[in-house]
This record gives structure tokens, sequence and C-alpha cells, in this order.
């Protein structure tokens, strides 16, 4: 790094559980723009985030990467359980922790996600004034069509099937079943059923990030099925918005992303397609992975280190 940073790991509650996140400082004395991160499913934060974190405090952008509860090493229970609604609870709590630091200024905070977590910052972005820029990372953005479309017919009415037997093993016992975040589809079911993605998050849960666990609770496949942010895209007004997919995403699956692209109304947005890539590209293949990153830091740069002011806005418009 040809940069000077400090990395501080700090705590902060939600919801009556303690979060565990690591604060990336630019050098000086600040007050800097901030960003917080967040991963996808049963992400921890040591999950190759830290590059984006050090590209955007090479910018001079703090950012603050979370585990969210029930994940790494965040408190809640039950663990493994991922509640859309719940994470992006969490980022908004993280927005709030960052308030209050000095280093921070509260009038430049931005959101960046990735996979389902690219999802939430859409929506974050659309409900919470205080996200001035917001970066999604090849999003999850209809849970549903992305889940029959990956399961195939027959598979998808198996895992229904696996959804309600759950539920109602639940409302007898209070107990959470669970599933597998991924493998090769002739073993069984599997939240994303492709054995790719098992691959790599073994070896990243060896090179770099030891408190991953490839499972999840059965209950929140149910709830990516209820997942859309598409209702909340019309909000975008106004909040600069960069979504970055990649070319022939059948995971998260590119051309629902680029829907939802044109559905922000913003004139200030930005589509980069990721050419020759994959979904999982972005976390095997170190180029692909600097690609994003320096997008993303980009675009965080040009819309956070400056305060907001009517002479740029006008600009914007007159582009």
């Amino acid at each position: 790094m040809g940069f000077q940073m400090t990395t501080q790991v700090v705590t902060f509650n939600s919801h009556g559980d303690t979060v565990h996140g690591d604060l990336y400082l630019p050098e000086g004395p600040g007050p800097h723009p901030a960003v917080v991160l967040a991963g996808g499913w049963c992400y921890v934060k040591e999950l190759r985030q830290p590059q984006y974190a050090e590209a955007f405090a090479a910018k001079g952008v703090a950012a603050l990467v979370i585990d969210y509860r029930r994940l790494g090493a965040s408190e809640g229970t039950p663990r493994q359980h991922i509640d859309p609604w719940d994470q992006i609870e969490d980022y908004r709590n993280a927005i709030t922790y960052l308030e209050g630091r000095d280093e921070v200024d509260s009038d430049r905070i931005g959101a960046w996600g990735i996979s389902y977590s690219g999802g939430h910052v859409l929506i974050l972005g659309a409900v919470d004034p205080r996200v001035k820029a917001v970066v999604s990372n090849v999003p999850v953005v209809q849970g549903y069509e992305t889940m029959v479309r990956a399961h195939g017919s027959e598979r998808y009415r198996a895992l229904e099937s696996m959804l309600l037997e759950d539920r109602r093993k639940r409302f007898q016992t209070g107990e959470y079943g669970y599933l597998p975040m991924s493998q090769d589809p002739s073993r069984g079911l599997s939240t994303w059923p492709f054995d790719e993605i098992r691959v790599v998050f073994e070896d990243l849960k060896k090179e770099q990030a030891p408190r991953h666990e490839h499972r999840s609770t059965i209950a929140s496949t149910e709830m990516l099925l209820e997942y859309d942010v598409f209702p909340f895209l019309p909000r975008l007004v106004a909040t600069p918005t960069m979504m970055i997919i990649a070319e022939g995403d059948d995971i998260t699956m590119w051309d629902l992303e680029t829907e939802a692209f044109n559905r922000i109304p913003t004139r200030d947005k930005e589509l980069v397609v990721l050419p020759k890539t994959s979904h999982m590209t972005l976390y095997s293949n170190l180029t692909a992975l600097d690609l994003a990153a320096t997008a993303a830091a980009t675009w965080f740069a040009d819309h956070l280190l400056d305060p907001p002011s009517i002479d740029k806005a006008m600009r914007r418009y007159q582009k």
C-alpha cells in the first residue's frame, strides 16, 4: 500500500445484540466521508471485503465492515439465521454508530453491498436519507425469480416442500432446521445449487475467513423467496447509485439486475458490466475484484469527498 491508514476493531448495539466491525480510517484527522460494508449470504467480514475497504481508504474514504447479527464475530441467535430486514437494520445502526465518531463526517456516508447485500443497499439508499451514495455489486434483486431459475422446476418443487416441512417442525418444536449454503445439486438441496460456490467459499474459509459457516437456517431461504428490491427502486430519485454486474451472471441473474438498474430514476447512476466474468469471479479472481473495487472507490470518492452543493447538483442535471 502506498498510503497510510489505521484499522480499529469496533462494536455497537443492534437491537440488543453486539455487532462487531472493522473500521478502516484514512491518514489525517478527518472528519472523513465513510462507507458501511456488509456481505452476502453467510459472509463474514474477513471474506474479501477488506480489499474493498482498503481501496476506499486509499481514496480518503473511511470504511466500516461489519458482521451482521448471528454471523461471524457478532452476537445473536439462532446462529446463521439470515433475515434480510434485520440485516438492513444492522446497516442503519452502523450508520448511526458512524455518526457518533469524530473522525467521520455524518453528512457524507455511503453504503456498499455485494450479492444479497447488493440488494440491501439499494433498499437502504431508498429508505434512509443519510445514505448519500450507493454501490451495489452483483445484487440479488428478486428472490423468488432467482431461486426458481437457479434450481429449475423440479428441484424448486422439492425446495418448496422442504420449506413447508421446516415451518411445521418449527411451529411444533421452536427449533430451526439448517440447509447448506451451496453444494453439488446431486448431493441434495441447498440454497444456492452451484458447486462452484462451495469450492470458492471453502478456499476463502481456509485463506482468510475461518469464521465462515457454509449453512443457514432453512427459514432464511423462505425469507429469500419474499425478497424484492423493485418496489423500492422508484425512491432512488436523488441518491447517486452505481451497480456492478458480471456479464452472463446466472447466479443472481444479470438480466434481472439490468432491469433493476433501468428502474432507478436518478440521473446520477452508472452501470458497470465486467466482461468475460461471472458472479464467483469477483471472489476467486483478484483482477476482477480489483476492477470492481476501483470502480466503487472512484464512485464514492467522486460523490462523498466533496460536500453536497447546489452547483454540483446542477452540473449533474445538465449532463
